[in-house]
């Protein structure tokens, strides 16, 4: 009974048209050009280096990408038993027309010439849309990103502001912002009027969310005028150099303003709280950040309270924090449940958070998921990864706990999957 009813609801949701609110897709190179763009992901490359491969192995520059597919694939067999391998596999079998109960030295080239068949065709990207059933695609772009040359409406344009933020004293930072800004930035007032064209830049080409990623450190306050303004002429004149409290300071300024930005242009501020860079400095690329227990959104009630009228879809990296983001969203109406992020991205956590946020968020504060994607091919995989865990939950625990008819279950879960994404971005 159980077994049928959950399958039946799978069926249901997966013929649902999504919308993915976040990715790094880049807009013109969406789909891959061979394999290793997708083995090149960082899920496989930490995973293989974690279990024995040198990186220098793995990040040889001077390998074909076929070369590339090939050496990562002998590693492969030491994951096999990891939900990532099965984001592979289930895309080789629908996306590729190819399926194997495993992936490894004897067999890869299969795939990989039947693959690159699909990649050379002139229409891929428009196929994996349609077979992943995308409808738009959220982006991440850089603050001076002209957003030129893609259709905006299917992938959807996101302000990440990570390097306003941190990376101030950098003079690359001030000058890639005083050119696209046009502005001199030698004043706080110059800084604000900059910040400002960037929203208007952005929102003006069909931008749905600002975003951020914060370490566990990061604890945001509304410095005043005065003390921002002499950290930013410490920055201008010291850079690199200015002490670790100035750079600070600027930076709870410029994130201040940032909230007060979605405020004025309506924009949903993404929060991704809780990444500690370089934990493993001699991990592969993007294999060297960890989440860190410490961190608390007990750090971020100013803003919360500051801003009422923001919406804060918030991710945080462990499940470890999903009880305290779920008691955060349960009492704050602008705290928003939003995907299951990096390490808390594997079928046994989404179950126990998602039924939590499920149990105890109204329904209207849960965005489902996001892929966090690199390349389309991703998205089916890792979607459906999700929809068999919202089934499970909506199978076991509202319909038969709780009594629920399947179409009510169902119409929950198209909510979670897309209803929420439209009326909290759009």
């Amino acid at each position: 009974m159980s077994e049928s009813l959950r399958n039946r609801l799978f069926e249901e949701l997966d013929a649902l048209v999504l919308i993915d609110p976040h990715t790094h897709i880049n807009p013109l190179d969406a789909a891959s050009k061979s394999l290793a763009d997708i083995l090149g992901y960082h899920y496989y490359t930490e995973l293989a280096h974690a279990a024995g491969m040198p990186r220098a192995a793995i990040e040889d520059p001077s390998l074909s990408p076929k070369e590339k597919v090939g050496r990562l694939a002998e590693g492969l067999g030491h994951i096999d038993n990891t939900v990532q391998l099965s984001w592979l596999l289930e895309a080789a079998k629908e996306l590729f027309g190819v399926e194997l109960e495993r992936l490894d030295g004897q067999n890869w080239e299969q795939l990989y010439d039947v693959a690159q068949a699909k990649f050379d065709q002139a229409d891929w990207e428009e196929q994996v849309l349609r077979l992943s059933k995308l409808e738009a695609v959220f982006l991440t772009n850089d603050f001076d990103d002209a957003l030129d040359g893609f259709d905006t409406h299917r992938y959807v344009p996101c302000l990440r502001t990570d390097d306003l933020v941190f990376h101030f004293a950098k003079a690359s930072v001030r000058e890639r912002l005083a050119k696209c800004s046009q502005s001199q930035l030698g004043s706080l007032t110059d800084l604000e009027q900059a910040l400002r064209q960037r929203f208007e830049h952005f929102t003006s080409r069909g931008a749905r969310a600002c975003a951020i990623s914060l370490p566990p450190d990061f604890a945001p306050q509304n410095v005043s005028q005065s003390t921002a303004e002499h950290a930013l002429q410490a920055v201008l004149k010291d850079g690199e150099e200015t002490s670790p409290e100035q750079r600070r300071n600027l930076g709870y300024w410029v994130f201040w303003k940032l909230a007060e930005c979605c405020a004025e242009f309506g924009l949903p501020f993404d929060l991704m709280i809780g990444v500690n860079r370089s934990v493993y400095p001699a991990g592969v690329y993007q294999g060297q950040d960890l989440y860190d227990s410490r961190v608390s959104l007990i750090q971020y009630r100013e803003l919360f309270n500051a801003f009422p009228n923001v919406t804060f879809p918030i991710s945080v990296l462990a499940s470890v924090t999903n009880q305290e983001l779920v008691s955060y969203a349960w009492i704050f109406p602008n705290v928003v449940c939003n995907g299951h992020w990096w390490y808390s991205n594997t079928p046994s956590f989404i179950a126990r958070d998602l039924q939590a946020r499920m149990e105890a968020v109204p329904r209207n504060k849960i965005v489902g998921y996001y892929s966090d994607m690199y390349k389309l091919e991703f998205a089916l995989p890792k979607f459906r990864m999700y929809k068999r865990c919202l089934a499970k939950v909506l199978s076991e625990y509202f319909v038969l706990e709780m009594g629920w008819s399947e179409t009510r279950a169902i119409e929950l879960g198209k909510q979670i999957l897309r209803g929420n994404v439209e009326t909290i971005f759009y």
